[in-house]
């Protein structure tokens, strides 16, 4: 016989953005406590809504299985005494296991006896189990948690009712002082608390009190209303915005999809300024014609928390709210309108980036600097030249703007709207919206060589800049987001293909530094800032390359004598690839036992021609200054492979036919060099003794 278990959790109102991953620790919670307790189950439903978390399991076994455990005691030596008899640690052995001597039996382990009991212990029924779930839920995490009362624990929100059913029993437990029953609570407004006879009831039950409870039932009315309202009034379909439709779902209990207006006077705001102030201050939906490239239209499209009744008056509500919204927008647009960009520019200097770094005019001319390093790994027109100075010179202006000022997620995207409206190119207009990408770890990559310039500078001088301040992320602490800096350098390199070096991309920007001081920092750092960007290329090649399994790959090219990070990039998949072949393991083998010797090898000695002994010695040396010729032209990662494929049978000759450690001194250093030379060769392309071959 099997049961049915519910869970809820009854919250204050949460924030939309905790609710979903919430309720996923949750059933993640359960199931394991479930998992560790052998109690086997058939499937775990999550629920949420913003004022309760649950989960309901199906098929739940009535108890645990019965086990025998076996339990090792003392050796048999110190168990018996020397007549025969049970020692005093036998006894109290046994007596800790409640049994008796008499349980006890011998098992040889190691070719020595010891004393054991075996323990037939019954299972627990499910309502014993689930009782100490409750031991759990406290130790759930969030973004930011809250105290309430005179109560020292602290959780998302303040928890007001528990229910805990197996069937039609209440599981007696507790959470901050809130006992377990069988009452949840309806809509705030439009239900009532109601009473579960069975945990099959909750959704039914919830329903009938305005609680659409099931989250994916909940998103799919919003979209449905949505999608009949436009087809309705000939608008696009805004629900491909799947971050907005989330959000409003994770808002409301019970969704009702209403239209609102607003004045055309505001159309003349910037779209982009409109749309920010409907979803991300108001959660509305913008409202355009349909067919490709509609115009926007003055109309919004929202979800409430509740019922069509009333809707008039909360559509008035709405509107005049956004109204005011968008009445501010188009004042500080309109304000930032009566100024140039160098009026922008100048008032950067009074404006601090961090106390220990400067003012945003500094960090603007560093990001010129920077910028003008990096133009040589770009193809460029004479005019885009231009184009990455004047952006550079001008970038950081619209931090000052008004606009930003309000919408602070519109940095970089206003200074591009500003710069076409100022008559800038559209070269530099574009790398200006674009110089803050990617904004996200697996965000989109500025389109043009100008934003990718723009942001490529701006990110390695914020890496250069808090690296040389000591304020390096620690742990998960990285209140500047470097790591997501760092990778967004990573993502640019790989996708404009620049035969970047970090290191020495670093040394260029320091050899501009015209401070003595920072000059001093920012080479104490140098190494650190490096190795932190590999870091970040370890995980891009885990997470988009597929060596997520190849840690040993990973490790062989991140150690490579170079940081230049296509390079590395290829060397990498080269290496997966060539993992699979019959060739690999001797290639490997027989490079790592050149690195190995290659060591003791005197870096003042030369390779001597005269000095060999043997064929096969010549014939080595022979094709290792033919690939060294072949080196000092550009040749992919797949050469440079095919080159080590046809040198290692070379190698593995000379090996068996040479004493490396000759007697002869001079013939010992020249084959050493030789070596040496070799292991050169394969240092830029992976370390490769750290290679797992099988």
């Amino acid at each position: 016989m099997t049961h049915t278990f519910l869970l809820e959790i009854g919250l204050e109102e949460m924030p939309a953005k905790v609710v979903s991953a919430s309720a996923s620790q949750l059933k993640s919670m359960v199931s394991t406590h479930l998992k560790e307790n052998g109690l086997k189950h058939g499937t775990v439903d999550v629920y949420s809504t913003p004022r309760r978390l649950a989960v309901r399991v199906e098929e739940l076994e009535e108890k645990q299985a019965d086990r025998t455990e076996t339990v090792k005691g003392p050796a048999k030596r110190i168990a018996l005494d020397d007549e025969g008899n049970w020692s005093k640690a036998a006894i109290g052995f046994s007596k800790g296991q409640k049994a008796s001597v008499e349980d006890i039996v011998f098992k040889e382990v190691k070719g020595e006896a010891y004393v054991f009991i075996e323990k037939e212990i019954k299972g627990q029924s499910a309502k014993a189990v689930l009782e100490t779930l409750a031991d759990r839920l406290p130790s759930m995490t969030f973004p930011v948690s809250m105290k309430w009362g005179n109560h020292s624990y602290k959780f998302i929100r303040p928890v007001h009712w528990l229910v805990a059913l197996l069937d039609e029993a209440v599981v007696d437990m507790e959470l901050f002082d809130v006992a377990s029953g069988r009452e949840t609570r309806g809509h705030r407004f439009l239900g009532h608390s109601v009473t579960l006879d069975h945990a099959r009831d909750y959704e039914e039950a919830l329903n009938q009190e305005a609680v659409i409870v099931d989250r994916d039932a909940r998103r799919k009315m919003i979209v449905t209303q949505i999608q009949e309202m436009c087809q309705a009034n000939s608008w696009q379909d805004p629900t491909a915005n799947a971050a907005l439709v989330d959000e409003v779902t994770d808002l409301v209990e019970f969704p009702t999809v209403f239209s609102g207006s607003f004045d055309e006077a505001y159309l003349k705001v910037p779209e982009i300024v409109l749309e920010t102030a409907m979803a991300d201050h108001q959660r509305y939906f913008p409202v355009r014609e349909a067919g490709e490239g509609g115009s926007f239209l003055p109309y919004f499209i929202a979800v409430r928390n509740g019922n069509d009744q009333g809707l008039g008056f909360v559509r008035k509500g709405n509107e005049k709210v956004l109204s005011a919204r968008l009445a501010d927008a188009a004042f500080f647009y309109e304000e930032d309108n009566k100024h140039a960009i160098d009026y922008f520019v100048e008032k950067l200097k009074q404006v601090s980036f961090h106390e220990k770094i400067g003012s945003l005019y500094e960090k603007q001319e560093r990001i010129e600097r920077i910028a003008d390093s990096l133009v040589p790994y770009f193809t460029l027109k004479p005019e885009q030249e231009g184009d990455v100075k004047r952006a550079a010179r001008i970038c950081k202006f619209d931090l000052v703007t008004q606009t930003v000022t309000e919408f602070t997620s519109l940095q970089g995207q206003i200074a591009g709207i500003f710069a076409r409206e100022r008559q800038e190119s559209d070269t530099v207009a574009q790398a200006l919206a674009e110089q803050y990408l990617p904004d996200s770890m697996e965000g989109g990559l500025p389109e043009s060589k100008v934003g990718a310039i723009l942001s490529l500078a701006d990110k390695m001088d914020s890496l250069m800049s808090f690296f040389a301040i000591g304020l390096i992320p620690t742990g998960s602490n990285d209140p500047f987001a470097l790591r997501r800096q760092a990778m967004g350098i990573v993502r640019m390199v790989e996708a404009f293909d620049l035969p970047l070096s970090i290191s020495e991309w670093i040394d260029a920007i320091i050899h501009h530094v015209q401070n003595i001081e920072t000059k001093a920092l920012y080479e104490q750092n140098k190494e650190n800032v490096s190795q932190f960007i590999l870091d970040r290329l370890d995980l891009w090649l885990s997470k988009y390359a597929g060596l997520e399994k190849d840690y040993d790959v990973r490790e062989a090219v991140l150690n490579a004598s170079h940081d230049n990070l296509v390079a590395l990039i290829d060397q990498a998949r080269v290496l997966k690839a060539e993992k699979q072949t019959e060739q690999f393991k001797p290639v490997v083998e027989s490079l790592t036992r050149v690195a190995n010797l290659a060591e003791k090898a005197d870096p003042n000695v030369s390779v001597d021609a005269e000095k060999f002994e043997s064929d096969s010695e010549r014939e080595l040396y022979d094709a290792v200054t033919a690939i060294q010729m072949l080196n000092e032209k550009e040749i992919s990662a797949e050469e440079t492979w095919k080159q080590f494929v046809q040198l290692h049978p070379l190698i593995d000759a000379f090996f068996d036919e040479n004493m490396v450690m000759a007697d002869d001194e001079a013939v010992k250093a020249n084959r050493l060099a030789l070596l040496d030379r070799i292991h050169k060769l394969a240092r830029p392309f992976a370390q490769f003794s750290t290679l797992v071959i099988k």
